[in-house]
């Protein structure tokens, strides 16, 4: 039983509340996540077979399966249709593809001189933090600026302890250097909680406080002190003459304006804290052309403050029927009351009709560099001789050093650019080569990944399969490649191995495929130009995923090994003998010695390291 006939058999046992059901195809994917004040009511009307699109028509039959979870009220089937639209991907859904968290600003208070910092993820350091900011360059303008006018410091704990005399920020005027004492701890806490109120949108005091500070040092002749605070002056006035987006009554709020034009939406979020605007960011959800933008607009909001603390005011550019729905739903997760008002006149008005107007420009430029972007891929159809142009390009590298600490990389990328959460690392697990065999890595590594592919996804309906294959290399990792390929029976892939130019010249690069001389492409010309960005960024993936694991094994000590020593009995070995080495070659008695080993532990430490001998 699927389509209209199983929904309608799974409909007459639904119960009559609020939750959340999910749609699952074939393979058991989920292709839809909605929610619904009565379940019964909502899931029954896919069953009736009336008004709907030719979109939905088609999800209703492909599917094979429902899964529905019930919630005490509707609010919280909207928050859990959101995590689950993050979770699952549906392609069915509006999905808001960027998740990446945003970076604050942080002043710890865990340490007796605070620090100023840039901080992403979790909020589990004791201190301050304000933001978010839109992005990684707003806070460290900011910070900069900051350092400039409040002169806190902001290296790690290990560089301040272990300063003697002040160092280079402190010679330009960005520390007061409290790592030497060029600072007290009373005007230290000073600095600290004026950068707090700054942040906290005091601005205006902590100006008038300044301004009067310097004309006291000015009447005292200490020309010195007062040019030290003019300079922090200016540097406030600096934040405050770059704001943008500002509104007289509004001190914490976000503004959401869309923007659609030929089925394509962008989503402009402006960020104000404190009175400021602290950056903005372009979204381009994914969406089917027949949604409304004020559907769009909703499951944007929904996503999008899923994993993010929303602001007491959000203001929006469109209005849509479930806003009251989605106030009481964000308010379930925040300390205070959200409101979602949509502004018709005033400075709110204004700022969001500015919002609107960069969502506008922002999806004029994406829709141009898409159309550049589809010019070639066509060409690059055309000259490796694609029945069209690709939606799936997989590239893949390897890296390591003298055959150690060896790894494969895919990255992938489609008609919007780079797909990174679908980028792959492979640990290559082969004991049996020969340490640098770059053939046998890559043999491996298209092994797994075509070899799962076969077993999942034989049909190749589930979009995972790529339209072109690219791999670094010449003519002898083209031909691993295709007795891989052929090994599992796939015939139709097309691969193309890059080959690096005479003296590695970017330009230069040959290009090998099965059944063709090698051919060189125009080294102006766009494909080449898109190609070498493909073979850049798989280099770049492959040799930060080489770098991460290698530094994982830098640290791994010997300890690690031994069965029963977890982190506290490493930490007294290494305490009392100084290194693993003098651990592994120590006599039975000298382990009984150390604090917190048993003479149990010590027998298995030592029969661990000489067990050989």
């Amino acid at each position: 039983m699927v389509g209209r006939a199983l929904i309608r058999d799974k409909a007459r046992k639904l119960p009559t509340g609020a939750g959340v059901y999910r749609m699952i195809d074939q393979h058991g994917d989920v292709m839809y996540v909605g929610k619904a004040r009565n379940l019964k009511a909502r899931v029954s009307s896919y069953a009736s077979g009336k008004a709907h699109t030719n979109r939905v028509t088609r999800m209703i039959g492909r599917v094979h399966d429902l899964i529905v979870v019930t919630t005490d009220t509707e609010s919280q089937a909207l928050l859990m249709e959101a995590q689950l639209i993050k979770r699952y991907m549906p392609p069915y859904n509006v999905l808001l593809r960027d998740d990446k968290s945003f970076p604050y600003i942080l002043i710890r208070t865990d340490h007796r001189w605070p620090q100023l910092k840039k901080h992403r993820g979790a909020q589990n350091i004791k201190g301050h933090y304000f933001g978010p900011f839109a992005s990684a360059g707003a806070v460290n303008s900011t910070l900069n600026t900051l350092q400039r006018a409040f002169l806190l410091r902001s290296c790690s704990d290990g560089v301040f302890n272990a300063r003697t005399r002040p160092c280079l920020l402190h010679q330009i005027k960005r520390c007061s250097a409290p790592c030497v004492d060029r600072v007290g701890p009373e005007d230290y806490q000073s600095l600290v909680d004026d950068a707090r109120q700054f942040l906290t949108g005091k601005s205006q005091r902590i100006q008038r406080v300044l301004s009067e500070q310097m004309a006291a040092a000015s009447e005292a002749l200490e020309f010195e002190r007062a040019a030290a605070i003019r300079d922090r002056i200016k540097a406030l006035a600096s934040i405050q003459g770059h704001q943008g987006v500002t509104a007289g009554d509004v001190e914490d709020a976000d503004v959401i304006a869309a923007y659609e034009q030929g089925g394509h939406t962008c989503v402009q979020v402006f960020f104000l804290r404190a009175g400021q605007n602290w950056g903005n960011r372009a979204y381009f959800p994914k969406h089917d052309s027949s949604q409304s933008l004020e559907e769009v607009l909703e499951a944007f909001i929904g996503q999008f403050y899923d994993s993010r603390p929303a602001p007491a005011t959000i203001l929006l550019s469109h209005d849509f029927a479930e806003r009251p729905l989605m106030e009481e739903a964000l308010s379930l997760r925040s300390p205070v009351k959200i409101s979602l008002l949509v502004p018709k006149r005033g400075d709110k008005a204004r700022m969001v009709a500015l919002a609107q107007r960069n969502a506008k420009d922002a999806l004029a430029l994406r829709m141009a560099e898409s159309a550049s972007q589809q010019q070639v891929l066509t060409e690059l159809a055309n000259i490796f001789d694609l029945d069209g142009p690709p939606k799936r390009i997989e590239a893949y590298d390897n890296s390591h050093i003298s055959g150690t600490d060896a790894i494969g990389a895919m990255i992938v990328a489609g008609p919007d650019g780079y797909i990174k959460n679908s980028y792959r690392k492979f640990n290559i697990r082969n004991a049996d080569l020969t340490p640098g065999d770059d053939y046998g890595m890559m043999r491996e590594v298209l092994t797994r990944r075509f070899g799962r592919l076969v077993k999942e996804d034989p049909e190749r309906s589930r979009g995972q399969w790529p339209d072109l294959v690219l791999i670094d290399g010449g003519a002898g990792q083209l031909s691993a490649a295709e007795a891989v390929l052929a090994e599992l029976g796939i015939e139709d892939l097309p691969i193309v191995a890059i080959a690096k130019g005479p003296d590695r010249n970017a330009g230069r690069e040959r290009f090998f495929m099965p059944g063709r001389e090698p051919f060189t492409l125009d080294p102006r010309g766009a494909v080449m130009y898109y190609l070498q960005r493909l073979r850049d960024e798989v280099h770049r993936f492959a040799i930060g995923t080489h770098r991460a694991k290698r530094a994982g094994n830098m640290s791994k000590s010997q300890l690690d090994e031994v069965p029963g020593i977890g982190p506290s009995r490493k930490k007294a070995l290494l305490a009392h003998f100084g290194s693993a080495r003098a651990v592994a070659g120590a006599a039975l008695e000298d382990l009984e010695a150390a604090d917190g080993i048993s003479k149990a532990v010590a027998r298995r430490i030592h029969d661990y390291f000489h067990a050989e001998r």
